[in-house]
């Protein structure tokens, strides 16, 4: 019978620990496909910003398995701790308080060391042992087997899922109670082989020095048979053949995490019954050999202990674990870590001058209407320093420069002679530089190629003379050749203007000359002017340093 057990036990285990390897990682409880049907409502809200509490998810049913030592706290010494096994399921009410329900079969011994004469009370020891009430009475050893199962239902309280400075924990505490019933039976081994009562007398009169000396002798003596059934109260109600008692429950365990589905368990259970009859006896004695008359019944109750360790399978898919193993402060915490549903303010820069740059970064109050660059300084397209939002003259050629307060240039003469020198010197008095006359240049921010829009507005202004003078070229200069790095951008911006005047203005490709890399000029400067009259050059040039081009 025993090894049928162990198999049995073993055979589980193993359905335990392949079913636990078998499953799924567990999921976020963020996930819909985790939260019931009868709460999507309010996960709904909570995803929407409307309620402020997330539902709480579906959560996996644990089944376990158990075994270890029993023993019960009687009339009568408990002999060495017997076995027992248990099954459960649990299921989770909150993170905090789940039930469980358990069955224990249970199986305890008893043998004492002392002997007793209260026996005579007993109306099942009382005729076997001293039958003629004229003789004196005998010494009995007491002992006895008892068999019990119990069904209870146990409110379990996780003591520290609640964690304030980790995440989670692999070890589980918690405290337990409830209530169960109880079946029990009890036999005494009051006869020999022969069907003849024990005859403790011999035990009795050696006097051994020690326990350990009587309790060898008895064991020597008694053949374990246990085939006289023990007292029971007539009044106490049965279940089948064996009389049945409600009980308290409570203890304390631990489960230790091996994977996400399985755990150990080591828990120590403890058992009130409302009876004293477990260990099959009920009366007390304060008796010598001499005088074996003062007998009482006692008054206390009967109680076991099951110390047990078991394994413990979490069950269910789509699911996060058992909600005692999971901390409800991960969420709110992960949360104010890096949020994913917290509904954020917009933050509110300052900008007191209005120009749309915050005050961090303005390097200018501007007056309030004028356009400014990306530091929040004030346009000023020919750079004659009166800003664009003043300037009446927005493009005044720098031979009429100074101005005065409202931009406006004042030329040596009215008419094109007075040009004429300057215009030799670039190249020739009737050529495309005359034709189209000063053309803008155009301003990059450090180390970008970007056209900003005031760059382009400008280029815009370019492509339309260059549609009224389509015989006419144009020259488009960059500067700076002292690294590689220098080379490449001036090239980079070059390449960036010319391909804005195609792209954008329709200008054909074959109307630029390409140069690159200039002396004498502003790093961050791409000049533009008409081409002189003969003057010829590539208008494509490939990158001198392909692989510090830049797009930005």
């Amino acid at each position: 019978m025993a090894s049928k057990k162990y198999t049995l036990l073993a055979g589980l285990c193993c359905l335990l620990m392949s079913s636990a390897f078998s499953q799924t990682q567990i999921r976020s409880y963020e996930d819909s496909s985790v939260i019931p049907t009868k709460r999507m409502p309010q996960h709904t809200e909570f995803l929407n910003g409307t309620y402020n509490f997330p539902a709480k998810p579906r959560d996996q049913w644990e089944v376990g398995i158990k075994g270890g030592m029993s023993s019960v706290s009687g009339d009568v010494r408990s002999w060495l701790p017997t076995g027992g096994l248990g099954l459960h399921v649990r299921k989770s009410l909150g993170y905090i308080f789940s039930l469980r329900l358990e069955y224990d079969w249970l199986t305890a011994k008893g043998l004492n060391f002392a002997g007793s004469q209260g026996y005579v009370r007993n109306p099942v020891l009382q005729p076997i042992y001293a039958p003629n009430p004229n003789v004196a009475v005998p010494v009995v050893f007491y002992n006895y087997k008892t068999s019990i199962s119990e069904l209870g239902l146990h409110g379990v309280f996780t003591l520290n899922n609640i964690r304030f400075h980790k995440s989670k924990t692999g070890i589980n505490f918690y405290g337990f109670g409830g209530i169960g019933g109880v079946v029990y039976n009890t036999k005494y081994n009051a006869l020999n082989a022969s069907g003849q009562p024990y005859d403790y007398s011999s035990i009795a009169s050696a006097n051994y020095s020690n326990r350990k000396d009587t309790k060898k002798a008895l064991k020597n003596l008694l053949d374990g048979s246990w085939e006289t059934q023990a007292e029971t109260d007539p009044l106490q109600p049965k279940l089948g053949s064996h009389p049945f008692k409600p009980a308290l429950v409570f203890g304390a365990g631990m489960q230790i995490k091996l994977t996400t589905k399985l755990n150990l368990a080591i828990e120590d259970k403890f058992t009130s019954v409302k009876t004293d009859l477990l260990d099959g006896q009920q009366w007390q004695e304060n008796f010598s050999f001499t005088n074996p008359s003062g007998v009482a019944q006692s008054r206390d109750y009967d109680s076991y202990n099951f110390l047990s360790v078991g394994l413990n399978l979490n069950l269910g898919s789509k699911s996060v674990e058992p909600l005692w193993w999971v901390n409800p402060l991960d969420y709110a915490y992960s949360e104010i870590r890096k949020p994913k549903l917290m509904i954020m303010p917009k933050p509110i820069l300052p900008d007191a001058d209005g120009d749309g740059v915050t005050d961090q970064f303005d390097q200018e109050q501007t007056p309030q209407g004028c356009p400014v660059d990306t530091h929040g300084v004030s346009l000023d397209t020919d750079g004659d320093g009166v800003p664009d939002c003043k300037d009446k003259e927005k493009i005044t050629p720098t031979i009429c420069q100074p101005v005065d307060a409202d931009g406006v240039g004042k030329c040596p003469c009215p008419d094109s002679s007075c040009f004429t020198p300057y215009m030799n010197r670039m190249g020739g008095g009737n050529d495309c530089s005359t034709k189209l006359g000063a053309l803008p240049s155009c301003t990059f921010t450090a180390k970008s190629v970007t056209l900003s829009k005031d760059a382009q507005s400008l280029l815009a202004t370019v492509g339309s003379r260059m549609r009224n003078n389509p015989e006419c070229k144009v020259v488009v200069i960059g500067y700076c050749n002292s690294t590689k790095q220098e080379q490449q951008l001036s090239w980079d911006r070059v390449n960036a203007v010319i391909n804005y005047l195609v792209e954008k203005e329709g200008i054909s490709a074959d109307r630029f000359i390409f140069q690159y890399g200039q002396d004498g000029g502003d790093c961050n400067t791409v000049d533009l002017r008409g081409a002189a009259q003969g003057e010829e050059g590539p208008n494509t040039v490939p990158a001198p340093h392909p692989n510090l081009r830049k797009t930005k």
